[in-house]
């Protein structure tokens, strides 16, 4: 199963983030408008993306805390338009609905996203993963640091929750 090591924090500042992406060599892929849709599961995560850059099924693990954090995964690519959203609404359920803006960009093989989240707020994610060459976990991790470090990304800007979790504890909130 392939790995994931994912920084998330909050960002009050998406355009100089951006700016130092492109300055440290960043290679831009498109702004992304996503809808992911997570349904009841017992264990882990199910989501399905659905956007005009990336459309896919992912199911993964991962513990909730602050930092880099592994995430194992399964990631299938999905044909836009599939009956897929409807059998699984049907069949699981839906627990949670994240509509965002993404920005895309890769360094090798670190992915970054500025992200604007519906109901949220601002947010820049780092996601090293060995999906094109095997590296060890360590060596995910180191990256996901050097980036952190080189966006000014402060301890108290780290986010443990998903977004999946962070709009459910918002919704609880607000009951």
């Amino acid at each position: 199963m392939p790995i994931n090591i994912e920084i998330k924090a909050s960002c009050a500042r998406p355009a100089w983030v951006e700016d130092k992406l492109l300055d440290l060599g960043a290679r831009f892929e498109g702004t992304d408008h996503q809808i992911d849709t997570y349904f009841k599961v017992e264990k882990g995560r199910l989501k399905l993306r659905e956007g005009n850059i990336e459309n896919n099924l992912i199911y993964y693990q991962r513990s909730d805390r602050e930092g880099p954090k592994q995430s194992d995964f399964f990631l299938q690519p999905v044909e836009q338009d599939s009956p897929l959203k409807e059998m699984l609404t049907q069949g699981l359920g839906v627990e949670v609905v994240v509509d965002k803006s993404r920005k895309i960009f890769f360094i090798d093989n670190v992915k970054f996203h500025i992200d604007e989240v519906k109901g949220l707020g601002g947010f820049v994610e780092i996601e090293a993963s060995d999906l094109d060459s095997p590296r060890s976990p360590e060596e995910l991790r180191q990256q996901c640091f050097h980036y952190l470090h080189e966006l000014g990304i402060r301890e108290e800007e780290l986010q443990a929750l998903s977004y999946s979790d962070l709009i459910l504890e918002k919704s609880h909130n607000h009951v």
